[in-house]
């Protein structure tokens, strides 16, 4: 029922907090936040406070909100009287009928994930945008699932308490997304920004998912022709890779991987780029290919020396491929700019994008 409990001081700050089924971020609070400026004085504010994916439910007592985060309709009265029965625990236990004088009070640091004092003297942000694709293609060059799992990673060297927001031209494209505690979250959901003031060194800012088949673009495509015959000691193999949605970009780092089936006894191949291994024990093809020239594809050609008397496979082996691709996310996802506030000098920012195959496999 309760997804998370925050714990808010008079002044503001969270200084306890619990998560039950998932981790909501703190950002959440921003909501409450809002409604404690309305109110005039703290027992004002809303018990029920609604959310576009969540509802706040909260208790004032000791100078202390106790505030639950739940993302299901529930009777609020249920939740209310947990959370007296919390500061109830909470007074026992502490032997004090001011459990506010007890508690700590979280003043410490503003902002929990970021020290005091940072100074550098080359002031710098990057941001890697980092895509695993996943995807399953059949024989006939169909995709059958595919997905992409995506991360942004920082790192953030600026001296003092700067304020940054990083914005996208399609926003939209990101889903099931989740953030560094450093992110406002509410900002995101009313305008799609990132808004944050960063951990200082290296961090990863959110992770993202993007599963709409019709979104995620393939980048690589196989031509394969592998015949084994019954009742004969050879069988060909011939397979092509080339680049199919790259915007431009080249394929570099490709690595084919094949498991051929266990009446293969040898192979006789010839590539025309990279180097070649077939391990006869393990039956384990590999071809380190290299870097694609659209202009002229890597191809693997040559014959398979099968077991005598050895039946048919019931099926082609699978292909499985490893790549990069420097300077693009395969889901069209660009950043529009960085900025920073709150700080006046000049930082050197940087953004670098890249695409890796994930579990990549062609059927043939």
């Amino acid at each position: 029922m309760i997804h998370s409990l925050f714990l808010i001081n008079a002044s503001g700050d969270i200084f306890l907090e619990k998560h039950w089924k998932s981790v909501v971020s703190r950002s959440v609070c921003d909501y409450f936040f809002e409604a404690q400026e309305r109110a005039s004085e703290a027992e004002n504010v809303p018990p029920v406070i609604s959310t576009p994916h969540h509802y706040l439910l909260s208790v004032y007592r000791h100078k202390i909100f106790f505030v639950a985060v739940i993302q299901t309709e529930v009777p609020p009265l249920f939740v209310i009287e947990f959370l007296h029965r919390v500061v109830d625990t909470f007074q026992d236990y502490f032997g004090s009928t001011n459990v506010g004088d007890q508690l700590p009070t979280g003043q410490l640091s503003v902002v929990p994930w970021r020290r005091t004092g940072v100074k550098y003297t080359n002031n710098e942000a990057y941001f890697d945008v980092i895509e695993e694709i996943d995807a399953i293609i059949d024989k006939s060059g169909s995709t059958i699932t595919a997905e992409i799992q995506g991360v942004i990673d920082a790192c953030v060297k600026l001296t003092g308490m700067p304020d940054l927001t990083l914005s996208f031209m399609n926003p939209r494209l990101l889903d099931d997304v989740s953030f560094h505690p450093c992110v406002r979250f509410k900002r995101w959901e009313s305008e799609r920004i990132l808004s944050f003031i960063p951990p200082d060194g290296n961090f990863r800012l959110l992770s993202y998912h993007v599963s709409a088949q019709n979104l995620v673009a393939i980048p690589v495509y196989v031509k394969h022709n592998i015949n084994f015959r019954d009742s004969s000691s050879l069988g060909r193999f011939e397979i092509t890779v080339g680049p199919k949605q790259t915007m431009g970009k080249t394929i570099e780092g490709v690595m084919v991987t094949s498991q051929m089936p266990k009446g293969v006894l040898n192979m006789s191949l010839t590539p025309s780029q990279g180097t070649h291994i077939f391990d006869p024990v393990t039956k384990l093809l590999t071809w380190d290919v290299g870097k694609i020239n659209p202009q002229k594809l890597p191809s693997l050609k040559g014959s398979m020396n099968l077991q005598a008397g050895t039946s048919k496979p019931d099926e082609n082996p699978t292909i499985n491929l490893q790549f990069k691709i420097q300077q693009l996310a395969i889901s069209g996802l660009k950043v529009n700019r960085l900025d920073m506030y709150g700080e006046k000098y000049k930082p050197f920012k940087g953004i670098k994008y890249m695409t890796k195959a994930g579990k990549f496999q062609v059927r043939t």
